[in-house]
């Protein structure tokens, strides 16, 4: 289990205002996504690229391919022209986007898609992006040090159906903690998980990058598990969804879309330095080397495609029956097959 460094970073008040602008970015809801549905959209720029709409989460630090795909010209060199919207509503309106044509593709997390994506939405996963970013945080007073010890206690979320509660939900069932029974979830909005715990009200915290590194390095936490443990260490988290019929009427598209960002995933991996400073101007108050390590400890070097990504669609398929968020007569199998699209063979 990958563990949290010695060096901890006092907390400051730019840093506080970030994380309480990160938390509620998605305010700003898709503007320029309605205005773009409402209008005729050309097929290709100027230059002869195709052009497309992405949305993703922008105050993510796990979506920094997606900026590198652009400044880096990964999506030139596949003769695309991306825009990029920031989309902060529920994932069911993002799918809706997606398969409706308000949007093209979207980068998310696969512990929030797959239930949705479980009730039809025409929208086909072409690839994982990375593994890692979400942490279960502890004080190291309170004797917290493994997930057994979570029995009796209460976890603060920033949303009952997250990712990192939904992972950590499934962990703890697979450590014989009944997660509904055994274990208390509390909801916070997310820059108030570290003042919950400060305060005695849970008794550890569990989300996402770059929102619980903060928390963890500003308040000198334990990080007691984290989503690239034993044998979610080679598991992606994050992955790209494509509009059906995109994929059905020009597959040329989506696999110069998916072709791309997989190579400014690598790219990520191999720089993340760079990457970091690409990604910053997203995370005001956040110091590039403080982004350079986040990218560090995620596995943008794992990014899957084919029958290995359809292969870790199925086992959270599986993994969600556990907790009781997938359908128990759902066949994890056909259903992975199902919301599958190889556009890259």
């Amino acid at each position: 289990m990958q563990r949290p460094t010695d060096e901890n970073a006092p907390a400051n008040l730019a840093r506080r205002e970030w994380l309480r602008e990160a938390t509620w970015m998605g305010g700003a809801a898709l503007i320029s996504g309605a205005a773009l549905s409402l209008a005729p959209r050309r097929a290709r720029a100027d230059d002869g690229r195709k052009l497309l709409t992405l949305s993703w989460n922008a105050g993510a630090i796990c979506t920094a391919p997606v900026p590198v795909a652009v400044q880096q010209g990964f999506f030139t060199k596949h003769g695309l022209d991306v825009n990029l919207v920031n989309f902060s509503g529920s994932t069911d309106q993002l799918l809706e986007s997606i398969a409706t044509g308000k949007s093209d593709a979207g980068v998310g997390m696969a512990l929030r898609w797959i239930k949705p994506l479980e009730q039809g939405f025409d929208v086909k996963l072409t690839a994982g992006i990375h593994g890692g970013c979400m942490r279960l945080l502890a004080t190291r007073q309170s004797g917290i040090v493994d997930l057994p010890d979570l029995k009796g206690r209460t976890v603060g979320v920033s949303d009952m159906g997250s990712p990192a509660k939904n992972f950590f939900a499934i962990t703890l069932k697979k450590a014989g903690i009944d997660p509904d029974r055994d274990v208390q979830w509390r909801q916070y909005p997310a820059n108030l998980l570290g003042i919950a715990l400060q305060k005695g009200e849970v008794q550890a915290i569990a989300d996402g990058d770059p929102t619980i590194w903060y928390i963890r390095e500003s308040d000198h936490l334990y990080e007691v598990s984290n989503n690239l443990c034993g044998e979610y260490e080679h598991r992606v988290c994050c992955v790209l969804g494509v509009r059906g019929s995109l994929i059905r009427k020009d597959r040329a598209a989506a696999q110069a879309l998916t072709q791309a960002l997989l190579e400014a995933t690598e790219w990520t991996a191999n720089h993340p330095d760079e990457a970091a400073k690409i990604f910053a101007p997203n995370a005001p108050g956040a110091t590039v080397s403080e982004l350079s390590a986040m990218l560090r400890s995620h596995t943008d070097h794992h990014h899957p495609v084919g029958d290995a990504f359809r292969h870790e669609i199925a086992l959270y398929a599986d993994d969600l029956k556990t907790v009781g968020v997938v359908n128990q007569g759902t066949d994890s199998g056909q259903f992975a097959q199902r919301v599958y699209a190889d556009v890259l063979t």
